[in-house]
């Protein structure tokens, strides 16, 4: 059966969604105040549910609208699968009852070839430290549109370089457990024209390695995304975006573009294998951790789970 997605929000990710999901084959209908050429739009929820009856459902709008629209679902009697692109919620809540059959968030860096590698490796190993790294220029996110009226320059709409760069966040838990304690520095410290968080630093110790730095931005001209990880064994050097994975100076390469992880994980979703998948509880641990992460640059100390 060809599956009937409904993707909600037609922003640049919302619209990334849309053209894979057709890409895939799936008949797929949006949720958008836009008008969109030819794709099936409606301008609610409710009618979106009763006319494309999808049994695949995306949420990409704001990340302050996430819960909301979650929780609009689950009141609906929503029954099929739900992904929701990260983060789960723009603050800590609780989940509501529902119905659905599965439900993920959508951290695609997890299908990421290199991290896949990597995590491989690390089995059996003892990890020493870690330091991730990821930084890019507000600005060039999105060519032709206004960084200063995105949501990403609110923070009173989810944005902000924690909550948008959090997948470090996630890897970093997939990797090596859940963490004990942390503390950071960070807020808007940089000369961007918004209203929302821009650089950080945090010093965090996860169960299966003890001292982990993590330097997110929306400041790096450049842009990066890269993982160095020290153990007794071997030291790993990791560029998500070159898709380079170094150990002791030995050199893999790996094909790696944005179309693959976000098909990659939609390709999961849809067949039900959620081994590699974010799932809401894990979703709802990163939304915790920015909090913490929140709360020990505004105290000045450290923050145990």
């Amino acid at each position: 059966m060809v599956p009937s997605a409904l993707v909600i929000g037609h922003g640049s990710i919302g619209a990334r969604h849309v053209r894979l999901l057709r890409q895939r084959g799936c008949r797929t209908a949006v949720v958008s105040r836009r008008s969109i050429e030819a794709t099936p739009t409606y301008g609610s929820l409710d009618e979106a549910l009763d006319k494309a009856r999808p049994n695949y459902v995306v949420i990409a709008n704001e990340t302050g609208q996430h819960m909301p629209t979650l929780t609009a679902l689950s009141e609906a009697g929503y029954d099929g699968t739900l992904v929701v692109e990260k983060p789960l919620a723009a603050e800590s809540c609780i989940l509501p009852p529902h119905r659905f059959a599965a439900a993920f968030v959508g951290y695609q860096l997890r299908f990421h070839p290199v991290l896949q590698a990597l995590r491989a490796r690390l089995a059996g190993e003892e990890v020493i430290a870690a330091q991730a790294y990821v930084g890019q220029y507000l600005p060039d996110w999105r060519p032709g549109s206004d960084y200063r009226t995105g949501y990403s320059a609110q923070a009173e709409l989810g944005g902000g370089a924690l909550r948008d760069l959090s997948h470090e966040l996630d890897y970093l838990g997939w990797l090596f457990g859940p963490w004990r304690r942390l503390a950071a520095l960070g807020g808007r410290l940089g000369g961007l024209e918004i209203q929302s968080d821009d650089c950080w630093a945090v010093l965090i110790a996860f169960a299966d390695c003890p001292l982990a730095t993590l330097q997110l931005n929306y400041l790096d001209r450049v842009g990066r995304r890269e993982l160095v990880i020290v153990t007794k064994l071997h030291t790993y050097r990791a560029d998500l975006i070159s898709g380079l994975l170094d150990c002791d100076g030995k050199i893999e390469s790996f094909e790696v573009t944005r179309d693959r992880l976000l098909l990659a994980e939609h390709e999961a979703a849809l067949s039900g294998d959620s081994s590699v998948l974010c799932s809401l509880a894990e979703g709802l641990t990163v939304v915790e951790t920015v909090e913490a992460i929140e709360q020990a640059a505004e105290t000045g100390g450290w923050i145990e789970a």
